[in-house]
C-alpha cells in the first residue's frame, strides 16, 4: 500500500468547564466533547526518506512546518524512525480557527494514517499519548466520538455515543484567539459552570433533549463579551427551534441542537445569512 485516503472529523464542545491554572501555564479543564459529521480529507502517499510535504486546497493555511499536519508526520518519521517520508494531500472543509479543532482532527488524521500505512500496529493509547505532544484536543480526536476529556484536554474517558442529534453551526468571518480568551478568564468568578457529572447521566439515559439543555460553555462569558455578536446568534438559534445552543471552543462557531437533520436544515433557511458561514451536520 502506497497511498491512504483518510477522514478527520470536526469535534463540538457539549460541554467546557476552566478548574483553574496550573504551574505550567496551562489551564485544567474537564468537557465532554463530541465528534460531528463534518470533516477534512486527506490523502497520505509514500515519499522517499525525510520527504515531508503538505497540499492544502486552501491558500489562507500556511502548509511549512508551523501546520499540525506536517508536524505531526514529522513526529511518526522521527519517533519510529521510518525508512520513508510522505506527501499529505488537505482538502479542508472545516472552518479555520474555528473552534471545531480542524486542525488537531487533521494531525489526529496522519497519526492514525501512518500508523496503518507503516503497519506500526501502535496501539490507540500510544497514539493519543504521542498526539498530545502537538495539542491538546488531538487525543480527543485519535479517539472520537463522545468522551469526557480532563487535565489539558488530554485524558479522554470514552461515554455512550450521541450520533444523529441535528446541528446547524453558524461561524462569524473571524477567528478568536484562544489564548486571549484564555487569559481574560477569571476562573475564581466564572458565573455559571456546567454539571459535568450530570451530562453524563443525561448523555447515558440517551435523553437528547436533556442533553440539550445541559450544554454549558464557560468560556462564553469571554469571548461574548468581546464579540457580542455571538451571543446573538445563540439567541436567534433558539428562536428558530434549537433545543439547545452553545458555542464551541473558545469560539467563534455557536451551533444549535435540532431534534433531526431536516429541523437544522429548516432552521438555517429561515435565519439571515450575512457574511456568516452555516453548515448543516449531525453528531457522529
Amino acid at each position: 500500500m502506497f497511498k491512504l485516503d483518510m477522514d478527520a472529523q470536526a469535534k463540538i464542545n457539549l460541554t467546557l468547564d476552566v478548574l483553574y491554572r496550573r504551574p505550567d501555564g496551562y489551564h485544567e479543564v474537564e468537557m465532554i466533547m463530541q465528534s460531528i459529521a463534518l470533516k477534512d480529507r486527506l490523502t497520505i502517499e509514500l515519499m522517499p526518506r525525510g520527504f515531508v510535504k503538505v497540499c492544502c486546497n486552501t491558500p489562507e493555511l500556511s502548509c511549512d512546518e508551523s501546520n499540525l499536519v506536517y508536524k505531526a508526520a514529522k513526529l511518526m518519521i522521527d519517533e519510529y524512525n521510518l525508512d520513508a517520508g510522505v506527501k499529505v494531500t488537505l482538502e479542508k472543509n472545516i472552518p479555520l480557527a474555528a473552534g471545531l479543532a480542524g486542525g488537531s482532527a487533521d494531525a489526529a488524521a496522519v497519526i492514525i494514517g501512518m500508523n496503518e500505512l507503516f503497519d506500526l500496529k501502535i496501539p490507540t493509547e500510544k497514539l493519543m499519548m504521542l498526539g498530545k505532544t502537538i495539542g491538546a484536543d488531538v487525543p480527543f480526536c485519535i479517539h472520537g466520538g463522545t468522551a469526557l476529556a480532563q487535565g489539558i484536554g488530554e485524558k479522554i474517558t470514552p461515554l455512550r455515543p450521541v450520533k444523529g442529534m441535528g446541528l446547524l453551526l453558524i461561524k462569524p468571518p473571524y477567528a478568536v484567539s484562544t489564548k486571549q480568551v484564555y487569559s481574560r478568564l477569571d476562573v475564581k468568578n466564572i458565573k455559571t459552570r456546567p454539571d459535568t457529572p450530570a451530562m453524563v447521566q443525561k448523555i447515558l439515559s440517551e435523553d437528547m433533549g436533556a442533553v440539550a439543555k445541559g450544554l454549558c460553555n464557560v468560556l462564553e462569558e469571554v469571548t461574548f463579551e468581546l464579540y457580542p455578536e455571538l451571543a446573538r446568534i445563540k439567541q436567534e438559534l433558539l428562536e428558530k427551534g434549537a433545543m439547545g445552543s452553545l458555542m464551541s471552543g473558545s469560539g467563534p462557531t455557536v451551533y444549535g441542537v435540532f431534534e433531526t437533520l431536516s429541523d437544522a436544515k429548516k432552521a438555517a433557511g429561515k435565519m439571515p445569512r450575512g457574511n456568516r458561514t452555516f453548515i448543516v451536520t449531525e453528531t457522529k
